[in-house]
């Protein structure tokens, strides 16, 4: 015999735990056959089918605005989550919203080649495996010895250039990338905040100056 579960709680599970999406949740999963009103539990087999009618019908997501407008441009219907470790866009976390946001807005803009200047070697890890691909990214360790020459190349081949100065950067790498930056003031952004989220966030602000 098939196990069954409380839908209520399996919807839980999911992070459809707010009284409006879980009616709307529930109502679906109506419409389709799979339940009843009233009724509270459900077979395992039709849990799996339920899982795969959620995920055609619904875009989870979060109260993030920026999500929100994903989840509304999908083409399927939004479902507010909570907590919001669920949302499909961001899944919770502050660092992968910016991220997210950062990508779509590199696309809108026509921006593909990044610098980045500073730094922990664990932050500079998490922005390569996280932004790499969509966009090309150079990261520059702001504790090793960078020349002029280097830096410039830098400068002309980025379309964005981040001096990390809250980070690990020494005056002198940073110093080439300043004292150049004047000649490619469109281009070079200073952020003295921390945070993988702060940075990209300064970057997001100034493209959007620099419409």
């Amino acid at each position: 015999m098939s196990a069954d579960k409380d839908i209520d709680g399996w919807l839980a599970e999911r992070g459809v735990t707010l009284m409006d999406a879980r009616a709307r949740a529930r109502g679906v999963l109506e419409e389709v056959g799979l339940t009843r009103p009233g009724k509270a539990r459900m077979s395992e087999p039709k849990l799996l089918r339920a899982a795969e009618v959620l995920a055609e019908r619904f875009f989870q997501v979060c109260a993030d605005p920026g999500c929100l407008q994903v989840a509304t441009a999908s083409g399927r219907e939004p479902l507010r989550v909570e907590p919001r470790s669920h949302c499909a866009r961001c899944g919770g976390s502050a660092n992968r919203r910016a991220e997210v946001a950062f990508l779509e807005m590199c696309h809108q803009r026509g921006v593909q080649r990044v610098v980045v200047v500073g730094g922990s070697p664990a932050v500079r890890e998490e922005l390569e495996s996280k932004l790499s691909g969509p966009i090309s990214l150079r990261m520059v360790d702001g504790t090793e010895r960078r020349t002029a020459d280097r830096a410039k190349s830098d400068l002309e081949w980025a379309d964005l250039v981040l001096v990390w100065g809250a980070t690990e950067l020494h005056h002198k790498v940073s110093g080439h990338y300043t004292h150049l930056a004047s000649a490619h003031h469109r281009k070079v952004v200073h952020v003295v905040r921390r945070g993988v989220a702060a940075l990209l966030d300064e970057a997001m602000i100034h493209l959007q100056r620099a419409r």
